[in-house]
């Protein structure tokens, strides 16, 4: 893989067009400075200066199989010379296919797939399903979530970019969900932090009433807001409490499906079976748009007679499905899925943690597979956040400087309020992460200089 010719003259060009016609999501149009990308492939992009960069962020924690992988351009390309699109009410090779395989690994009797455009899309029809199958206006989701920017995915979301969008009318209410570093239990373990969490929902419940509630909504693996791998049994609780008062249970794996957490599903990690499973992003690696609600038996029966009051013009679009149908292969062909998972035990977490007891900006290393965090802190006994949450301008300088820092020695990070995510393709190879982790070690020692530490 070596990056095209330097050519900053089409470099310019492009950035300029951006400027003038581009209206770039969740940004002040006239702050940001995006970078013009003139290629990718594998784990790497580069820019037209010439400069190359590890991707640390898997685009926005997609590319789960790399750029460019060959085996899925070219079925890309295979599927849009024989039928580049074909109308969601009919039966399409691409599109069966693409729904058998995801079925065979979704866990339990999640058998059903209702194909959307993503993964926002696929929150609002699950949250729909949910209400028309237990005939309720209410949906429970977690602070520190982020599940979409669509209308009502938005406010199931539990993070800042909510806030804009949030009328108070969209029968969602919030609750604190399990994260012992910054415990809103007074917890002392995981064991607390667990049964507090779980007596909070289900107290959450009986005062909301649960007639009323059709849904929880849950990242079985938080992304964006801070990849707080749940404690043991909170998620088997949650399940416990649904089935109690007929709740709709709904996971959340957009970010941590298709191989991100070491397995197919994050849930199987926790032996847990939802009624209802959004997806989108690794599914198909970002290749196409795609995205989806694997939907229980029980749920699929509501619809048996009564048609589901929903749908999109490019549900299962053949392109994306071919793109899928090859993702889900070249997973399973070259063992993508027990690769994330042995790095990320083997070399990322002991990595990290050998970071953490020499950076004192480092407060906490969590996370599994190809999907880890670092809470980056002032002061790793008060945990201060090295920024103040939603931080912006010049109270978010140590991070901005801590992601100048990294991009200067060659990797594009994932920066949000106070961390940084380690989420490289789930096929990134072990000299790659090496790589990675060395720039990483670079760029702390910036935000080590605006810790209290003597």
């Amino acid at each position: 893989m070596t990056p095209h010719l330097p050519d900053p003259q089409a470099g310019a060009a492009v950035k300029a067009a951006d400027r003038a016609h581009v209206f770039h999501s969740w940004s002040a149009q006239d702050l940001i400075d995006p970078l013009a990308v003139a290629g990718a492939e594998g784990s790497y992009f580069w820019d037209y200066d010439g400069k190359r960069y590890l991707d640390f962020t898997s685009g926005l924690v997609y590319t789960n199989i790399g750029y460019q992988h060959p085996k899925v351009v070219a079925a890309i390309q295979e599927q849009a010379a024989r039928m580049t699109t074909f109308a969601p009410a009919f039966a399409i090779e691409a599109r069966s296919e693409a729904a058998r395989l995801i079925a065979e690994r979704t866990p339990g009797d999640l058998d059903k797939i209702f194909f959307t455009n993503g993964g926002a899309d696929a929150v609002e029809h699950a949250v729909r399903m949910a209400r028309l199958h237990t005939g309720r206006p209410k949906v429970l989701s977690a602070y520190r979530s982020y599940h979409g920017g669509t209308q009502q995915a938005v406010n199931v979301t539990g993070d800042p970019r909510r806030w804009a969008s949030d009328t108070g009318t969209n029968g969602v209410v919030h609750f604190w969900a399990p994260f012992l570093y910054r415990s809103r239990f007074y917890a002392e373990t995981e064991e607390q932090e667990c049964a507090r969490a779980l007596e909070h929902l289900e107290t959450t419940i009986a005062f909301e009433g649960p007639g009323t509630i059709a849904a929880i909504v849950l990242e079985t693996v938080p992304g964006t807001a801070g990849i707080m791998v749940p404690p043991p049994g909170y998620l088997a609780g949650v399940r416990e409490i649904c089935d109690k008062y007929g709740i709709v249970f709904v996971l959340d794996e957009v970010m941590a499906g298709f191989g991100r957490t070491g397995e197919w599903f994050a849930a199987d990690l926790f032996g847990v079976v939802p009624d209802l499973m959004t997806f989108a992003k690794g599914v198909n690696s970002g290749y196409v748009p795609l995205g989806g609600v694997a939907i229980s038996g029980a749920i699929a029966e509501t619809f048996g007679k009564r048609p589901y009051p929903g749908g999109l013009t490019y549900s299962g679009h053949p392109l994306a499905c071919a793109a899928a149908v090859a993702t889900i292969n070249v997973m399973a062909e070259e063992g993508v899925v027990e690769h994330a998972r042995r790095l990320g035990a083997d070399v990322v977490g002991p990595a990290l943690r050998e970071l953490a007891e020499r950076h004192p900006s480092i407060g906490e290393v969590r996370g599994v597979g190809m999907f880890w965090a670092l809470e980056l802190v002032k002061n790793r006994e008060t945990r201060e956040p090295l920024v103040p949450y939603n931080a912006a301008g010049e109270a978010n300088a140590p991070m901005a400087a801590f992601a100048a820092a990294a991009k200067r020695h060659g990797i594009w990070p994932f920066v949000n309020m106070n961390r940084t995510h380690v989420v490289p393709p789930c096929n990134v190879t072990e000299a790659e992460l090496k790589e990675g982790l060395a720039a990483l070690d670079a760029a702390l020692a910036v935000a080590d200089e605006y810790t209290d530490a003597e």
